[in-house]
Formats: C-alpha cells, sequence, structure tokens
C-alpha cells in the first residue's frame, strides 16, 4: 500500500461551503436516476420496445463511467472550482438536450453526455477530503455523501411524482434550472484547490491502468461495491416494472411513494463514516453485504406483497450506502496526492457494475420474471463477502 501522502492544507471547510457542495453532488448524481422509475414512459412516448428500455438507464451509467475515468482524474492536475463549475455547465446543456428530446437516438445521447457530465459531483467528494483532516476525514465524506445520496434517493420518487403530474420531461427541465442556480453560488462557496504538481492528459489518463494493480484496497473496494451495486440497479430498474403490470398496476405518482421509501438509505452515510473513524471499517463492510444479501432475498418473496418490496428496499439502500461510504474513506487514506484517480477508478469500477445490473433488468423479466431479477441480485452481494472474507484470510497468512 502506498504511503499517506497529502498536500498541504491552509483552510477548512466552512459549514456553508459543505452544504453547498452537498446539495450540489445530490443533485448531479440524482440525474441518473431520474429515468429510472420511469422508463416505460419514456419508452411508450418514443416508441422503443420494452426490452430497450432499461438501456436509457444504462446509458447514463455508461457515461458515468467514461466522466469518472476522462474527467475526474483532472482534479488531481487542474484547479479545481473551475473544473466542478465546467462540468455543471455541459450538464445542464446535456438535460436540456434530454428534456427536447424528439426520438430514441437523441434521448440515449443526451443521457450518455448528462451522465458523463454529472461526474462533478465525483470531483466535489475529493475535495472536500483535501480539506478534512485525516481523523475527521471520514465524518465529512460522510456529511458531503448524505447530500450526494440524498440526491440520489429522493431522484426515483421525485421523477415518479413529476412524470406522474407534468409528464416525464418535466423533470430534466427542472433539474437544469436548479443546477444553473448552485453554479452560480458555487462561483462564491465552493474553495480553491491548486493542485502541487503538473502533469499532462495523457500521461494522466495512462496511470489509472495500474492503480488497481498497485492499490489492492482500492482494487478490493472496487470490486465489493460493483457487486453491491449491480443489485442496486437490479432492484430499482426492475422494481417499478415489476408494480406497474399484475398484480399491482400502481400509478406512477403511487411508484413514487414506493421508491421514497429507499431515501432512508440516506441515514446510513454519516453513521458509516463515523463508525469507519472509529476503526469498524470491517465489521461495517460485512454487515453492509450481508444486509444487502438479506434485502434482494426477501426480494424474492415480493412478487406479490408490496410491504416486503419496501422493507427489501429500505434494507438495500442501506446496505448499499453504508458500504460506499465506508470504501470511499479507505481509499481517501491512500496517497492524497492522487485522490481525484483513486476515486475515479472507485467509481468507475462500480458503476460499470451498475450498468451491468440495470441492462440485465428488462431481459432478465421479459425472460424469467422477477425472481430472476431477485435471485441474481442476492447472489452479487453473497460472492462480494465471499471474495473480502478470501482475501483477509490470505493477507493474514
Amino acid at each position: 500500500m502506498s504511503p499517506i501522502v497529502s498536500e498541504p492544507v491552509t483552510a477548512r471547510l466552512s459549514r456553508a461551503a459543505a452544504l453547498v457542495m452537498a446539495v450540489t453532488s445530490g443533485l448531479l448524481a440524482a440525474n441518473l436516476y431520474y429515468a429510472q422509475p420511469v422508463v416505460a414512459l419514456i419508452g411508450r412516448d418514443l416508441g422503443m420496445s420494452p426490452a430497450l428500455e432499461s438501456l436509457i438507464v444504462t446509458a447514463a451509467q455508461i457515461g458515468y463511467a467514461l466522466g469518472l475515468v476522462l474527467l475526474v482524474p483532472l482534479g488531481d492536475v487542474v484547479e479545481n472550482r473551475r473544473l466542478i463549475l465546467s462540468s455543471l455547465a455541459a450538464c445542464i446543456l446535456g438535460l436540456v438536450g434530454l428534456a427536447l428530446a424528439p426520438a430514441a437516438g437523441w434521448l440515449f445521447l443526451a443521457m450518455l453526455l448528462v451522465g458523463l457530465t454529472s461526474v462533478g459531483a465525483q470531483m466535489i467528494v475529493p475535495l472536500a477530503a483535501h480539506f478534512a483532516a485525516p481523523h475527521e476525514r471520514g465524518r465529512i465524506v460522510g456529511n458531503i455523501m448524505t447530500g450526494l445520496l440524498g440526491g440520489i434517493l429522493l431522484a426515483r420518487p421525485l421523477s415518479s411524482f413529476v412524470a406522474g403530474t407534468f409528464g416525464w420531461r418535466a423533470i430534466f427541465w427542472i433539474s437544469a434550472a436548479l443546477l444553473l442556480v448552485l453554479a452560480l453560488i458555487g462561483r462564491r462557496a465552493f474553495p480553491e484547490r491548486r493542485p502541487a504538481h503538473a502533469q499532462s492528459y495523457g500521461a494522466l489518463i495512462a496511470s489509472l491502468g495500474g492503480l488497481l494493480r498497485t492499490q489492492p484496497v482500492l482494487r478490493r473496494r472496487a470490486i465489493i461495491h460493483a457487486a453491491l451495486f449491480a443489485s442496486f440497479a437490479l432492484f430499482w430498474t426492475g422494481a417499478p416494472l415489476l408494480l406497474l403490470g399484475e398484480p399491482f398496476h400502481l400509478s406512477p405518482q403511487a411508484i413514487a411513494l414506493f421508491a421514497l421509501s429507499g431515501a432512508l438509505g440516506v441515514l446510513a452515510a454519516p453513521v458509516a463514516g463515523r463508525l469507519a473513524d472509529r476503526g469498524h471499517a470491517r465489521a461495517g463492510t460485512v454487515g453492509a453485504l450481508l444486509l444487502a444479501a438479506a434485502a434482494m432475498a426477501l426480494a424474492l418473496t415480493a412478487s406479490h406483497s408490496l410491504a416486503a418490496l419496501v422493507v427489501a428496499g429500505v434494507l438495500l439502500d442501506l446496505g448499499v450506502q453504508a458500504n460506499l461510504v465506508i470504501g470511499q474513506r479507505e481509499i481517501f487514506l491512500l496517497d492524497g496526492t492522487i485522490r481525484n484517480r483513486l476515486n475515479a477508478v472507485f467509481m468507475s469500477t462500480f458503476f460499470l457494475g451498475g450498468a451491468l445490473g440495470s441492462a440485465l433488468t428488462s431481459p432478465l423479466i421479459e425472460a424469467f420474471g422477477w425472481h430472476a431479477v431477485a435471485l441474481l441480485g442476492t447472489l452479487f452481494p453473497l460472492a462480494a463477502l465471499a471474495y473480502f472474507l478470501f482475501g483477509e484470510r490470505r493477507r493474514a497468512r
């Protein structure tokens, strides 16, 4: 493992700046999930095949993974505030493109752009970590992640409610307007960070390839959360499709209320950060993986039970969000001069897991029904737990 290396920090993050950063992170991350509960409405409006509807979510996640690789590493060499504001501006343009999309092709291109530029959220998190002392980094990251995760978890119910009242395009207009306001506030609120070293863009991106090999903590954390995020995507892409059909026949507004239950997962972020600061990262990881597996196992019984589906969603989100905060804290304790690249590799790896989960959802439901989605979602965290425990045993020898 690399030694802990940090750039000198001459200031601490103010509460006002932390609040703006948390809200901005949440709104950026929410862009990836607005389409998730309304893919059937979008597909119907644009004449798409039902088997292709979940690819709308996949397009955003692929764009996000590309942005993590191609844009987030720039935070190690470019002044961070300017980089974040530029990403915000490009994201606003992509959201306007989504709101105006006349056909599926345009929609997929705009969704890729929105995913690509929403990575500004993952530029903000390392920036906040930079202004935190090591002993409080879990708390600071947990607080920023509370905003980010709140955006993710509230995106689904908000999108369902807005779609049911104003149509599916309205949520993208709303998101563009809110991000414009936050970009104007962020010009003053975001702290400046000028990285201490310069590097060519080609060398910067090329350096990513070796990080999974040279940083075992990063490799382990990225693989574990990729498995969890695949389950997360399977559940939250598949559940709205299940609820629209037999035997539930829920309206978009009712699905919004269902999705709101997942917002309780945001409570896990600050708690997980503080537990990790106190040396309980291992127990927290095992607990999060078991919680996610139990949630998806419960979802196996939920094809005719709305209550079981709600409980499964709450438990799954608690486990996934707790593990995310613990994982980010662990990687932020590594080399501080390459923190953005560490975060880029971590996030892009697990978002590919999410893209896999969302891409599999519609075909699985079409071919085998909801039980296949829930079963696969159960196996992912169990496999991650086996990998985590086996790796610990090997390192102990």
